[in-house]
């Protein structure tokens, strides 16, 4: 075979092993964008759930409103009911930041950047999230107890001990599943980020 032959033969190969090497790094990226979007499903599908929840609990309230016939029910409702729309919009957005980051359209460093970025807005949204459920879980009481049970929270018992035992076991209730979602939702975010870094040899 003559110099010029396997000048030609080898150009080739390599053209042949760069194509290769191209269609290989996309199906890489594909892949990894696939498993990206899954680790952040485990943070939306709850919290689509957790809106729904919301919106029903809200829009109950809403309807029955006027059966609020005092000024501190009222202001309950009102404030549950505030509580109620906000918090899903915080959370779903800030989700949706982080599942928009496109990793086939971004090189390493750009994907990374947008990465931090959102998923530092849904830490602050998380914190957010936590300071409106513990106003919830207080402002939620009077208005669930006039709305179904039709009895004024404060004058429905003769006894205090009842508000003495429910409210703290309510409060390490919600500090301890508050703790336990935190620490699921940074376990996804965390496996999401790991699958990005993946990716620098690839870029």
């Amino acid at each position: 075979m003559e110099l010029e032959e396997m000048q030609t033969v080898w150009s080739e190969l390599s053209g042949q092993l760069e194509k290769q090497k191209k269609l290989t790094d996309k199906m890489i990226i594909m892949m990894t964008q696939e498993k990206y979007r899954s680790q952040l499903n485990r943070i939306a599908y709850p919290e689509m759930i957790g809106t729904v929840i919301c919106y029903g609990a809200g829009l109950f309230i809403l309807i029955n409103i006027n059966r609020l016939d005092n000024w501190y029910t009222m202001l309950s409702g009102i404030t549950t009911l505030i509580v109620l729309f906000v918090l899903p919009v915080l959370s779903l957005r800030s989700i949706n930041k982080m599942r928009k980051v496109n990793i086939a359209a971004n090189n390493y460093k750009e994907t990374l950047l947008e990465y931090a970025k959102s998923k530092k807005q849904f830490k602050n949204g998380m914190k957010w999230g936590y300071y409106l459920g513990f106003v919830l879980m207080f402002t939620i009481m009077p208005v669930t107890t006039k709305l179904i049970n039709n009895k004024d929270f404060f004058e429905g018992t003769k006894s205090v001990w009842p508000f003495f035992i429910s409210i703290p076991l309510a409060i390490v209730f919600f500090i301890v599943f508050s703790k336990w979602v935190f620490k699921n939702y940074s376990k996804s975010m965390n496996s999401a980020e790991s699958l990005i870094k993946d990716l620098e040899a690839t870029d």
